[in-house]
């Protein structure tokens, strides 16, 4: 993400070290993070701000989250800023299924599982999402077979950043199971798996009624070692082979493959 286009982040929390920890852990995936440590700071902070979303804890002293919310949100009911609400009281997600926030996560949180909801959130709140470049791909289905966690993340965080609906696997049967399952609009498949490469996962995949006309997208995870100049990859089982896992390339060999079907 470069500079032009770092989306801005108003993190609101009270627990300082958790502002230090999450805020270093956001600004390293690529965002601006401003920190308020109460509702009164954070308003404060908005008067020359305008966040492309705020994550906003409710449990804190003075105004509280409460008050915060009710600060921002209009006469219509609808609140000025994107909002991802973080609470330790899981037993609050009843109450904002009905309060017009824009995503709820409970304390504690897997740091990769909030990643994503920041992601979907900024995403569907930017103007692409709304109605720019990308509004074809949005809520589209993709399969992502990938045995290495942190690149399985980065992938999982750059198409839920596209505006996907993503499903993630670690394993060569585990692709086949949910491909079958959820009918995905696009898989994504590493080639060189520990025990069933893509292209072999491909052509399974091709020969099956269910799935024969999803497009396959195979991509060389290795270091060079392994190059994909030693496999064959037949064009009869893949619609695209990208020769690196970089997560912008492998969006953007997607978004080519459907929109030219």
């Amino acid at each position: 993400m470069n500079q032009k286009t770092r989306k801005k982040i108003l993190l609101i929390d009270d627990d300082t070290s958790l502002l230090m920890t999450l805020g270093d852990f956001l600004k390293f995936e690529g965002y601006d993070v401003i920190t308020a440590g109460s509702g009164e700071a954070g308003l404060k902070s908005l008067e020359g701000l305008v966040p492309d979303l705020i994550i906003l804890d409710m449990g804190m002293p003075g105004i509280g989250g409460i008050g915060f919310l009710r600060a921002i949100t209009e006469a219509d009911g609808k609140l000025r800023h994107p909002v991802l609400v973080l609470t330790a009281r899981a037993n609050m997600a009843e109450f904002f299924a009905n309060v017009a926030v824009d995503g709820f996560v409970a304390k504690p949180c897997d740091p990769q599982d909030l990643l994503m909801e920041v992601g979907r959130i900024v995403f569907l709140r930017s103007d692409q999402g709304r109605d720019g470049t990308g509004p074809s791909m949005q809520g589209l289905k993709v399969l992502i077979g990938e045995d290495e966690e942190q690149v399985r993340d980065s992938l999982v965080h750059a198409f839920t950043l596209a505006g996907f609906a993503v499903t993630s696997v670690s394993r060569g049967p585990e692709v086949i199971q949910a491909a079958v399952l959820e009918t995905p609009d696009v898989v994504v498949l590493k080639l060189i798996f520990e025990n069933m490469n893509g292209d072999t996962l491909a052509g399974i995949l091709r020969g099956m009624p269910k799935t024969a006309d999803v497009p396959v997208v195979l991509y060389d995870g290795s270091s060079g070692a392994m190059s994909a100049n030693k496999f064959r990859v037949s064009s009869a089982v893949t619609d695209r082979f990208v020769s690196t896992s970089n997560p912008n390339d492998l969006v953007a060999a997607v978004r080519e493959v459907l929109g030219a079907r």
